[in-house]
């Protein structure tokens, strides 16, 4: 476990050490990518647990307007607290929600977090004072005093981002290795028989959404601080869609698989979308069921085949 936490922290400081090199186009789609996978992160916790969640973006987008809103209504650009508003906001708010959810399972659990988004979506495309369908734009976060300029703009979220990815990494990464890792797996075998072991299912899943909450709130705040606008579409069904095509395509058997998938999902789409304007999203698809009839457990599953010996 510590050569595993050693490992993760040696590749952020070498992501950390790559960003002051690299052009700022690939430090934006990074920043995006990473903050993409920390939501999936908390996506994998639930699917872990046989939940899907079509409604990750109600707190993708909420922790991106609390960036927003705190920054123009408080006054305030300091990156930490901003992001800490962000994740405190999102786990509060799926601690109410999360008391229904917890009641249900499959396709029922699925619709009703996406509904809860699109409400989201409704109040903010209605709401004249955040900037309405247009959204609006977020001011330049400082930290600690320091005021990024020119180049070194986009190596403050990138920074940011690799930082929390390390962290949100290694709990993860021990938290699966938990008993209460664990129990996620057998409620998606067996949840009658957890029962009968004296464990409370809804406490387990309460337990997951709420960190999921948080993971999706903190990848929000990330991405407002680094794309300086934000808008309702953050909220919408579709973006919630990206989170699971984004399982899918890395895998949910390593902590690994949700970064692998968000990072190839920004360079395929970017360079779909470069290739062919009007059908790249037929190009992301074409993706997804190549990677669906070979690699049925995604992208990561390569890396398990070869770290164990066996043919491609």
């Amino acid at each position: 476990m510590k050569y595993a936490t050693t490992m993760i922290i040696g590749a952020g400081i070498a992501l950390l050490a790559a960003g002051l090199f690299m052009p700022g186009w690939l430090t934006f789609l990074l920043t995006l990518a990473f903050a993409k996978g920390l939501v999936v992160m908390g996506l994998l916790l639930l699917m872990r647990a046989g939940l899907v969640s079509f409604g990750q973006g109600l707190y993708y987008c909420l922790g991106a307007y609390c960036v927003g809103i705190a920054g123009d209504y408080f006054e305030t650009q300091n990156a930490l607290l901003l992001i800490l508003l962000a994740v405190v906001v999102c786990v509060a708010l799926a601690a109410v929600i999360g008391l229904l959810l917890c009641r249900y399972r499959d396709i029922f659990f699925a619709m009703f977090s996406m509904a809860f988004s699109m409400i989201l979506y409704g109040v903010l495309v209605k709401s004249s004072a955040f900037g309405s369908s247009d959204g609006f734009n977020v001011k330049p976060p400082l930290l600690f005093g320091w005021t990024p300029t020119g180049e070194s703009g986009p190596f403050l979220a990138y920074g940011l981002a690799v930082v929390a990815l390390v962290g949100v990494g290694i709990f993860v990464w021990r938290y699966l290795r938990s008993p209460m890792g664990y129990a996620g797996e057998a409620v998606r075998e067996n949840e009658i028989r957890v029962e009968y072991l004296g464990a409370s299912v809804r406490r387990i899943i309460y337990t997951k959404y709420l960190l999921a909450a948080a993971m999706a709130g903190l990848g929000g705040g990330i991405t407002a601080l680094a794309a300086g606008h934000i808008d309702p579409e953050m909220a919408y069904w579709t973006t919630s869609g990206e989170f699971v095509f984004i399982a899918l395509m890395g895998g949910v058997g390593h902590a690994a698989g949700p970064v692998i998938g968000a990072v190839l999902f920004e360079l395929l789409r970017t360079y779909a979308f470069q290739i062919s304007p009007y059908t790249w999203q037929m190009i992301l698809g074409i993706s997804l069921l190549v990677i669906i009839l070979y690699l049925p457990k995604g992208v990561w599953s390569l890396v398990e085949r070869v770290t164990k010996g066996k043919p491609l």
